[in-house]
């Protein structure tokens, strides 16, 4: 972690407040610059403010519900990724054992501001925009639930990355024609393990389905490996694309029945086998 001695790049904001805001966090030390993958050292009852960059987020519970019955169960925790927080966004940490978040810079140069939330009663108007960015996150976050709630993994996958790209995608243009825009893809680079930990799937699942998402030309990837969505040009080849999505889709319920998850699925449990024997007795 590094302090920044020189004033930091903005990003374009409405409203003249934001500058307001940089120029006080330098006057009192509450800036600071994070390398790639540097962890944030944020704490519960502050909020914090993206000004450039990508911040990352992920948590990890200590729980598990082998723990009790099976003295061999790993106690290592897992890390599951969470979501980005982009450039002109907030966010705070909550802590609540046995769950436990972090923030890690997802792009180099990451620059963060943090204060006290009464701090903000400085600037009123800002508030008000602080609070309508948490209600959008919120809104945000039920989409994402709703899609990790579907059964199979192909599902929970292609819309993990509509969502993704939908909110932090940017367009992206062929070569030949510049003024026509292909597509929209995100800005940074998301491994197939951060996939997996976001969809309650495995690194080999995800690289298997994206090859299978990329031949049906649903996503593609361009420089550097950004994840990449087609955009859609007319009206029949929407329609085209969607009966295409739907067809493959339930191509894959046979393959996603064998994937990897299936191996870790409580019915294979020696606890559920008992309980089954004991009520078929």
């Amino acid at each position: 972690m590094q302090s920044t001695s020189t004033p930091l790049e903005t990003i374009d904001r409405p409203f003249i407040t934001w500058q307001r805001i940089i120029d006080w966090a330098q006057e009192h030390y509450r800036c600071r610059t994070f390398s790639k993958d540097e962890r944030i050292p944020a704490r519960p009852g502050l909020l914090y403010l993206v000004q450039k960059g990508s911040v990352r987020l992920v948590g990890s519970a200590q729980v598990s519900a082998a723990g009790a019955k099976s003295k061999s169960a790993d106690k290592t925790t897992e890390e599951a990724f969470l979501g980005f927080v982009g450039a002109g966004q907030p966010f705070e940490l909550v802590a609540q054992s046995p769950f436990t978040l972090q923030a890690y810079a997802h792009a180099d140069q990451t620059h963060v501001v943090w204060m006290y939330w009464h701090d903000l009663d400085n600037w009123p108007h800002f508030r008000r925009e602080i609070l309508d960015a948490f209600r959008y996150q919120h809104q945000r976050k039920l989409l994402w639930l709703s899609t990790l709630g579907q059964r199979r993994t192909i599902d929970r996958l292609l819309g993990f990355l509509t969502l993704l790209i939908e909110e932090f995608g940017e367009p992206y243009v062929g070569e030949g024609e510049p003024d026509v825009v292909r597509g929209y893809r995100l800005p940074w680079t998301l491994t197939h393990a951060q996939i997996g930990s976001a969809i309650g799937s495995t690194r080999v699942t995800v690289t298997r389905l994206m090859g299978k998402l990329r031949s049906k030309g649903l996503i593609n990837t361009e420089d550097d490996n950004l994840i990449c969505l087609p955009a859609k040009s007319n009206p029949q080849k929407t329609k085209n694309q969607k009966q295409d999505v739907e067809a493959f889709l339930d191509d894959s319920l046979d393959d996603d029945s064998l994937d990897d998850d299936s191996l870790d699925d409580d019915s294979l449990d020696d606890d559920s086998l008992e309980d089954s024997l004991e009520e078929s007795a």
